[in-house]
């Protein structure tokens, strides 16, 4: 079922008026028909009244259509307006459409049919505008708002640049300031340990050996938090040279073997390579050996009893291929200590993830290795159960020697 059109016929001609109207309703369309006389009358109508479409004469006795079609565009009459013009009026049907009329169609051919396809035709068109006019405003709606949201997010991303930059200062400054008092007492320590001011009973000895290895833990902490802030604000810098695996491992190894002897833990370094002097890489090589260092230091950390292997070998990018040339530098980390969870494995390098043991410390330390393996082109994992030690793995990519 169509739907009700309500239509306006302005025309001072009564016998005009009726042919119109004769014609819409002979024409089976559901019609409303409002009629004036006037311009007046006719204005006063658009004013409160809502139409579908207007047909309009031009020569009204109080002003001709062309005000009536401009004050139509003043009220913001948005309808059609269809000028019904007399023999030989065309070149004024023109003007009028000029001025914001839509159609025009000579009385003489007033009919039925004509009139109903004069009419679809100008509501289908005047609505098909409406919606081109409609879809423009939306889109001035959207386009402006996505330059709003991109001010705003502008706004935000400089925000968070400028809280980044404070963060990494105050991170800075708090660790520099934190360093110097430590690296103080550490002097001190040492100090006391050779009897420079006193001498020192057995327990005394015990009691100085125990600060300095808490001073030491609190100072290796503010050193990775340093660390960590550097990689991550990209303010590291790395200086690349050809880095002697071997004789980096057993470095590390040699700093921490006290500490393997404190716990009764031997910590031994390995290799199924021939000569394992031999496997290098591309790289900072202070950096590898902190990795490293911490590896071997978070194994003992969370071993009691048993042993930490480090194992390095070589893996060729084809079984054919047994030079240290071409292919994957590996070092294994193996401990016999307490251990984690699948769930545990899962964070176990994203910062500030801590585990569950009694050991566990800020969560830095291995998410800082992490940083340094994947800065080098490198890769790690783990792999561990409960109660059956740990085994971190870490692949860099072999030097090629010129």
């Amino acid at each position: 079922m169509e739907e009700l059109l309500r239509i306006l016929i302005v025309d001072d001609d009564e016998i005009d008026r009726m042919s119109v109207r004769r014609a819409l309703i002979q024409s089976g369309m559901p019609v409303e028909i409002d009629e004036a006389e006037t311009c007046a009358q006719a204005i006063a109508l658009l004013s409160k009244n809502l139409y579908d479409c207007t047909f309009l004469d031009y020569g009204l006795p109080d002003q001709n259509g062309l005000i009536l079609v401009k004050s139509a565009c003043e009220l913001s009459v948005q309808h059609p307006l269809v000028v019904l013009t007399g023999q030989g009026d065309e070149r004024i049907a023109v003007e009028l459409m000029q001025a914001g009329a839509t159609d025009y169609l000579p009385k003489s051919q007033i009919s039925p049919a004509t009139l109903a396809q004069i009419l679809r035709n100008a509501i289908r068109i005047d609505r098909a505008e409406r919606e081109a006019v409609e879809t423009s405003k939306q889109l001035q709606l959207t386009n402006a708002l996505l330059l709003q949201q991109n001010h705003d997010l502008e706004q935000q991303r400089e925000q968070i640049e400028i809280q980044n930059l404070q963060r990494e200062d105050f991170i800075s400054h708090l660790t520099h300031d934190l360093r110097t008092p430590l690296v103080a007492a550490n002097i001190m320590f040492k100090l006391f340990q050779q009897e420079a001011f006193c001498p020192l009973s057995p327990p005394m000895h015990e009691a100085l050996d125990a600060m300095e290895r808490s001073n030491q833990n609190l100072l290796q902490l503010v050193n990775t938090i340093l660390e960590v802030n550097r990689y991550e604000s990209g303010r590291k810098d790395l200086t690349f040279t050809k880095c002697n695996m071997w004789e980096i491992i057993h470095s590390a190894i040699e700093e921490l073997q006290p500490l393997a002897k404190y716990k009764s833990i031997s910590l031994v370094a390995t290799s199924d390579f021939p000569e394992p002097e031999s496997l290098k890489i591309l790289g900072d090589c202070q950096e590898i050996r902190r990795a490293i260092a911490n590896l071997i230091g978070n194994a003992l950390k969370f071993t009691d009893t048993g042993t930490v292997e480090v194992k390095l070998d070589f893996e060729p990018t084809s079984p054919e291929d047994t030079t240290a040339l071409n292919g994957w530098i590996s070092l294994d980390v193996r401990d016999t200590g307490l251990g984690m969870s699948s769930e545990e494995q899962q964070d176990i390098f994203k910062r500030f993830r801590t585990g569950k043991h009694r050991h566990a410390g800020s969560g830095l330390g291995l998410h800082l290795v992490a940083r340094i393996v994947t800065t080098h082109s490198g890769t790690i994992s783990v792999t561990s159960n409960p109660g059956a030690g740990s085994l971190f793995k870490i692949r860099l990519p072999a030097h090629q020697e010129d």
